[in-house]
């Protein structure tokens, strides 16, 4: 069993690892040595600071070791994926790989022994979708019913949420005046039409009204925000996003909880109040991250 997107798992499946993550963060100490004498690799073709510090730091509390591996200090970035992940997969419990390409992820699945963890592409971001779902059912009590508006770019993150919420009952409408291309999954979007709980809109002021919560994210890859060969293209994207920035005038007229799954640039898709806001949870949902990768782990290494 892998984790490369939420596609590939039942509702029981999402369900069962959202609740036991709230579990683990309620009482951390009775899991502290379910993984020991295991080992987890973790290889980084993309920059990272929640994904590496979460599932590194998940792996100690939980008695076992985690290997960091830098893509360009190994020879994955010189040999065929599969041959690596191969030599890789006989050597710990599981993978958990942050890559540019899905495709690479699904080879590295079907080489692996272990399970493979998908820990961000650029179609799918599950780990993210499920501390997420984790995060709000903490604070709500329950999934079901509510109503999220992800405001930004259509990317991995929106797909993964889509997905996510569609699954666990929660009405999801997305305002994105800019998709993507290479995140583009559309038997994704006509799966999640099917269910009546995705809608979509350019009309963000009438999509905020009523929803518990609202959810942003960077208008601009992180990794290629400060790239000055993208500065015109994102110039470009800022200049298209300015009016759907979440700010204090936009949610003027609403109470609800706000997210980003970070890393933040303050005052280009969300401003500063907003974020230091009483309804603003960003930082205990970047924090979760921590519990549902423990859920994660347990779940893929059969501890649950």
């Amino acid at each position: 069993m892998h984790l490369l997107t939420l596609k590939d798992w039942t509702t029981e499946q999402i369900k069962d690892v959202i609740d036991k993550s709230l579990e683990i963060k309620r009482n951390p100490v009775e899991y502290r040595t379910m993984l020991k004498d295991r080992s987890l690799a973790m290889t980084f073709q993309k920059t990272s600071t929640r994904t590496r510090v979460s599932f590194e730091v998940a792996m100690t509390q939980l008695g076992g070791h985690a290997v960091f591996l830098d893509w360009r200090a190994t020879n994955f970035a010189l040999a065929d994926i599969r041959d690596e992940t191969r030599y890789l997969s006989r050597n710990v419990n599981c993978i958990m790989a942050r890559l540019l390409h899905h495709a690479d992820l699904k080879a590295m699945a079907e080489a692996s022994k272990v399970p493979v963890i998908n820990g961000c592409c650029e179609k799918y971001h599950p780990c993210q979708a499920i501390s997420d779902l984790m995060t709000i059912k903490e604070k709500k009590g329950t999934l079901e019913g509510l109503k999220l508006v992800y405001i930004g770019v259509h990317n991995n993150v929106c797909n993964s949420l889509i997905e996510g919420c569609t699954r666990m009952g929660v009405e999801i409408t997305t305002v994105t005046p800019i998709v993507n291309k290479q995140s583009v999954d559309k038997e994704l979007i006509q799966k999640a039409e099917r269910t009546g709980l995705y809608k979509t809109t350019l009309d963000v002021k009438k999509a905020v009204q009523d929803s518990d919560i609202v959810y942003t994210d960077t208008w601009v890859d992180m990794e290629f925000f400060l790239d000055p060969k993208l500065k015109e293209k994102k110039e470009k994207r800022i200049g298209l996003m300015k009016p759907y920035q979440v700010n204090r005038k936009l949610l003027k007229d609403g109470d609800a909880l706000i997210m980003h799954d970070m890393p933040i640039h303050r005052g280009y898709e969300i401003s500063a109040d907003v974020i230091e806001s009483p309804n603003s949870i960003i930082y205990e949902q970047s924090e979760n991250r921590l519990y549902s990768a423990k859920g994660i782990l347990l779940k893929l290494l059969g501890k649950t």
